[in-house]
């Protein structure tokens, strides 16, 4: 929010979206040197439980890192220590955060560029900056939506397919 306040909205996205991919890529390359065994000491479940989505998705992996990226559950911290385990390479880890996190950054930054512009409470309660503050808070809630209908939408399909499949081995 600060980088909004202080920059504006362009140039504090693109400033945010440098810092936490520069922050992510240290952390990566922190974990790799000095905390695998730790990570895997400390979270053996989900780091295998990672493994197999990984392995699961290894054709489409740059998609399905960018997915966990834009889904607003996913821990980011956790991605950042356990892909040098996953043997994520630091080449597709790069982008995969730098796409990912914009998204969030931008409504962070955006909010700040707002609020930097308040000046009294009456501005805070006025139409403009409640449609504002309602637009980002709506954005924020789309990756989460269209996530989850295109999830549902290739849940479907792979479950016609397997009904097929298995229809065609009755026959």
């Amino acid at each position: 929010m600060l980088a909004g306040a202080l920059f504006g909205t362009w140039e504090g996205l693109a400033l945010t979206c440098l810092l936490t991919t520069s922050g992510s890529t240290f952390c990566y390359l922190l974990s790799s040197a000095f905390g695998k065994e730790h990570v895997i000491r400390l979270f053996p479940d989900k780091v295998a439980l990672l493994q197999r989505k990984v392995e699961e998705n290894k054709r489409s992996l740059f998609f399905f890192l960018l997915f966990l990226r834009l889904f607003p559950m996913t821990p980011n911290w956790f991605l950042n220590v356990t892909s040098p385990i996953l043997n994520i390479p630091l080449t597709l880890f790069f982008p995969t955060v730098l796409i990912g996190l914009i998204p969030y950054n931008f409504i962070c930054v955006r909010t700040g560029s707002i609020l930097s512009k308040i000046s009294s409470m009456d501005d805070i309660f006025s139409w403009g900056t409640l449609a504002q503050l309602l637009a980002i808070a709506c954005v924020a809630l789309l990756p989460g939506a269209l996530i989850r209908r295109y999830s549902q939408v290739a849940l479907d399909g792979a479950e016609q397919t397997q009904d097929r499949g298995q229809h065609h081995k009755a026959q």
